[in-house]
């Protein structure tokens, strides 16, 4: 990136910047725990039915021994089914599992992102230091990775340099 583009930037737009990309992580996190909260609930309820067809099938019939190569009644619970539910129950939990992995990596992200905001505000003087700041820190912290739709400082410099030489 040329010097001039630093020098024409001030120190307060990268505070800005820095804010706005905290602001734009705290509001996917929010997106990301409603969905794992869907999904949370969805094995609850699936976890209930299950509960309730287990007691249904538990009080219709005595339990009594029986030689295995009797069939028993209709009633009893088709295992295959059973199993099929607890498998997809476990497939929810692992996504709710990552979804969770993802929430703290975002917050933890979204933070990072206030603290350099509030550091470059209070150490920084000029636009060329505060773009090395924010070029630097979002090449560490692999910021481009969470941001799909939207380009990151770091992102541009890189491009810029990449059309400089």
């Amino acid at each position: 990136m040329s010097d001039d583009t630093g020098a024409a930037l001030s120190v307060g737009e990268f505070v800005e910047y820095c804010r706005t990309q905290a602001g734009l992580l705290s509001g996917r996190v929010e997106t990301m725990t409603d969905e794992a909260n869907a999904l949370l609930d969805e094995i609850d309820e699936e976890l209930a039915e299950l509960r309730s067809e287990l007691e249904n099938q538990s009080g219709e019939t005595p339990r009594t021994a029986r030689p295995p190569s009797a069939t028993g009644p209709d009633e009893e619970p088709d295992v295959d089914d059973l199993e099929a539910t607890g498998q997809d129950v476990e497939e929810k939990q692992l996504l709710v599992d990552a979804k969770q992995a993802r929430i703290q990596a975002f917050q933890e992200l979204a933070a990072e992102y206030t603290e350099l905001a509030e550091t470059l505000q209070a150490e920084v003087e000029d636009g060329q230091a505060a773009l090395t700041r924010v070029v630097e820190f979002e090449a560490e912290a692999d910021a481009p990775a969470y941001f799909d739709d939207r380009q990151t400082v770091c992102e541009a410099a890189l491009e810029s340099q990449s059309s400089d030489e």
